[in-house]
């Protein structure tokens, strides 16, 4: 009897498996957008592909209450062993109640060296240390830095502010113990992608004014999340269906993290949830005449905002908090930020995102090193160590990080 009922089980599990996946293709081969100018355009068709299919059955999970969409990723992900890297020494280290790992090239120093505070990307729901252990032993090894990485809590378990309370947590512990760690308290450097980066780029914010704190030298910034109000900007239009960043996956995120209903999803991308005063506010900071002409000759729909819906207002103000728009600080702050070392891609979600904050710091007279990946996409730097699924730009990009790092 048990082996009719396991094997009754067993047959279910492979038709929904072969359902969600044939339903997966049809969804992904019309609705996916590849651009041209992306190289090796049938790798990420296939890697995007199989990462819908883990959110297709991870949201099958979630719906049945079983675990959540990002928690059924994390586990697929982390079935695979770590890979060890025989000049880098890894350590596992608690900073009170956050997770740390701590990446120190084997070889002895001859002085002291940079640190890099790297703080992961995933919209605040994916990402662990797994996902990044190869970027952070090459940018380890490959800089001759003291690298540590933050395992922050993740949404939906965790929500808003926890993420951002872990990364100050850790980062100031951190500070406070570089001579434990051989560390040049003059070359301390605050690192991140997407969600991370944004992180990163408030970590600066609130540490300038810590005077028992080592001052940051740069911020090293890759496809950042820096403001999370505007979805109109032209790289939302432009990249709203290019892998690996949907504009409906970044919604679907921020409804995780900072616990936004997804009814709301439509006023947000019709800018409808924001009264005038606040457009006009941020206006000249978030202005498409802040983005070269040259990023809006791809074709785009022109969107025009739609009148105030004030009870998504209401709901979506936490939008407006600098720990989640980092990008719209005052000036008197945004000046006395480090030099920064930006990262864009063509093709990403986020790409404006870049390009505004590289003007407000330009305008402000503080120093950018600005790199952009013509053939780039959201989370390229992710494909790194991958194998086959690894794109040319990932290596351009950790090469940019680790010779920004030795420049310094």
């Amino acid at each position: 009897m048990m082996m009719v009922v396991f094997l009754a089980l067993l047959g279910a599990s492979c038709l929904l498996f072969l359902g969600v996946g044939l339903w997966m293709t049809c969804r992904t081969f019309f609705t996916v957008d590849i651009p041209v100018g992306i190289s090796h355009p049938k790798k990420l068709w296939l890697l995007y592909f199989l990462f819908q299919m883990l959110v297709a059955l991870g949201m099958i999970l979630e719906k049945l209450r079983i675990c959540s969409m990002p928690q059924f990723i994390h586990f697929m992900h982390d079935l695979s062993p770590y890979s060890k890297d025989p000049d880098v020494v890894v350590t596992d280290l608690r900073y009170g109640s956050v997770p740390v790992k701590l990446y120190q090239p084997r070889r002895a120093a001859s002085s002291l060296r940079p640190g890099i505070v790297l703080i992961h990307g995933g919209g605040v729901v994916l990402g662990s240390f797994k996902m990044y252990h190869k970027i952070c032993c090459c940018l380890s090894k490959e800089s001759d830095s003291v690298v540590l990485m933050i395992g922050y809590r993740l949404a939906p378990k965790h929500r808003f502010p926890s993420a951002m309370n872990d990364c100050l947590v850790a980062t100031a512990h951190f500070l406070k113990s570089l001579d434990m760690y051989g560390v040049d308290p003059a070359r301390v450097v605050l690192c991140g992608d997407s969600g991370g980066g944004g992180a990163a780029v408030t970590i600066c914010q609130k540490f300038m004014a810590r005077p028992d704190l080592p001052k940051i030298r740069a911020q090293i910034l890759v496809y950042a999340t820096l403001q999370v109000v505007d979805y109109q900007l032209p790289s939302f239009q432009q990249n709203k269906n290019v892998p690996m960043l949907s504009l409906d996956f970044a919604i679907h995120c921020m409804h995780y993290y900072l616990d936004i209903s997804l009814q709301w999803k439509s006023a947000i991308l019709k800018g409808a949830h924001m009264p005038a005063q606040v457009w006009e506010k941020y206006g000249r900071w978030l202005s498409l005449e802040n983005i070269p002409e040259r990023f809006k000759q791809r074709s785009y729909p022109p969107v025009t905002r739609a009148p105030l819906n004030e009870d998504a207002y209401m709901e979506t103000d936490i939008l407006l908090d600098l720990l989640n728009s980092p990008l719209l600080a005052e000036d008197q702050v945004v000046s006395q930020l480090p030099e920064a070392c930006i990262v864009s891609c063509e093709y990403d979600l986020l790409r404006d995102n870049s390009l505004l904050y590289k003007k407000r710091l330009e305008d402000l007279g503080v120093p950018v090193t600005w790199h952009h990946m013509e053939d780039g996409f959201h989370g390229a730097l992710n494909t790194f160590g991958m194998g086959f699924f690894q794109f040319p730009c990932a290596t351009r990009i950790l090469r940019v990080m680790v010779q920004f790092v030795k420049g310094l």
